[in-house]
């Protein structure tokens, strides 16, 4: 039985390694500062139409003022924050939308490559990505409560496991409560 969840441990941490070294660089470069910038500029609109936020076809209207205008722009959603509208996801280039103005103001913005990570890191990636980063919640899941586990099965590894596992807890409960 030990030897099967060595297995599984083994093979779900290394599944999710690439991903899971992403987050946590990504998570570090965030809490230090480091959160990227993107680079904005106005879009030149010739062919303007009227946008509405509350179309419950919004994401094909956006396409369109997008083509007429020349620009193909391949987007999952849209997401409405007020009168700006903003197409996801934006961990690439994306666009913005002002759609208070009669004739909308459209902006591209680039994300450099810190907030590519980050938009990542937050869930505004492409969905994909974002179905993986659910599933990787409960590999990580798997991946502790085994790796826990795998330490207290073992008579060597158990009190080391139990003191470690105390002195984090209360290192967690002590830097959450303060």
């Amino acid at each position: 039985m030990r030897s099967l969840w060595v297995k599984i441990h083994l093979y779900i941490a290394s599944f999710f390694l690439p991903t899971l070294l992403l987050m946590a660089i990504s998570g570090g470069l965030y809490l230090n500062g480091i959160k990227g910038s993107v680079e904005t500029s106005a879009v030149e609109i010739k062919n303007p139409v009227t946008i509405d936020p509350d179309s419950p076809d919004l994401k094909q209207d956006i396409d369109g003022l997008l083509q007429s205008n020349g620009i193909v722009h391949n987007f999952e959603y849209v997401k409405v924050s007020g009168s700006t509208l903003t197409t996801r996801p934006t961990s690439r280039d994306y666009y913005s939308v002002d759609a208070s103005a009669e004739v909308p103001v459209v902006k591209l913005h680039k994300p450099d490559l810190a907030k590519r990570l980050v938009e990542l890191h937050k869930g505004h990636g492409p969905g994909l990505f974002k179905t993986i980063q659910k599933v990787m919640a409960v590999g990580l899941v798997i991946i502790l409560l085994s790796g826990f586990w795998l330490g207290i099965s073992s008579n060597a590894l158990r009190g080391p496991t139990v003191m470690t596992t105390i002195a984090g807890l209360l290192v967690a409960l002590a830097a959450g409560l303060m």
